[in-house]
């Protein structure tokens, strides 16, 4: 690889200018996509902070993609702990007062932080795949059209999820 064309964008003035190119359209994707301009400009301003911590492995021809990647995923992620957090407090206004015991509602809420971390310790394209499909009810041939890869590819991404998935939570 051409030590210059990573360093480019490593190279401040360079990476100002691909920022400043860039983030108008970046928010406007997501606040498009996702409804929430507050998470829009956050989540498009931590993708560019991700650009700049990865420069180095970041060719400047990929940087772009690499933002919209980085951004979409991020905005997923947000999109299935939004729908974890508005679920569980559903469940949970239903009667008002919880029957189950505290250490009940500890355990409950431990196993529930330690599920999102062991999601986050997927790839990008397994937990991609697996919460398009989990979270947003999306079937495989919908996910496939999505993100521009086969049905197969998506079976084993979301195969692949569920493996590391199940040998964490047997950890826990």
């Amino acid at each position: 690889m051409d030590e210059t064309k990573t360093a480019g964008v490593c190279e401040e003035r360079i990476f100002s200018a691909f920022f400043r190119s860039n983030i108008k359209a970046v928010r406007n994707y997501l606040f498009y996509k996702y409804g929430n301009e507050e998470h829009a400009n956050d989540i498009a301003q931590d993708a560019f902070i991700k650009l700049w911590e990865n420069c180095r492995s970041v060719p400047f021809e990929k940087a772009k993609a690499y933002v919209y990647t980085i951004a979409n995923n991020a905005s997923l992620n947000l999109v299935a702990h939004q729908k974890v957090v508005l679920n569980y407090s559903k469940s949970a206004g239903k009667s008002g007062i919880s029957e189950e015991s505290p250490d009940y509602v500890m355990e409950h809420d431990e196993f529930g932080e330690k599920l999102k971390k062991a999601i986050a310790n997927l790839t990008d394209s397994q937990r991609e795949a697996f919460l398009l499909n989990r979270i947003d009810g999306k079937k495989y041939s919908e996910i496939a059209e999505m993100l521009g890869i086969g049905i197969k590819a998506v079976e084993k991404r979301i195969s692949g999820a569920l493996v590391s998935l199940r040998k964490e939570i047997d950890n826990i």
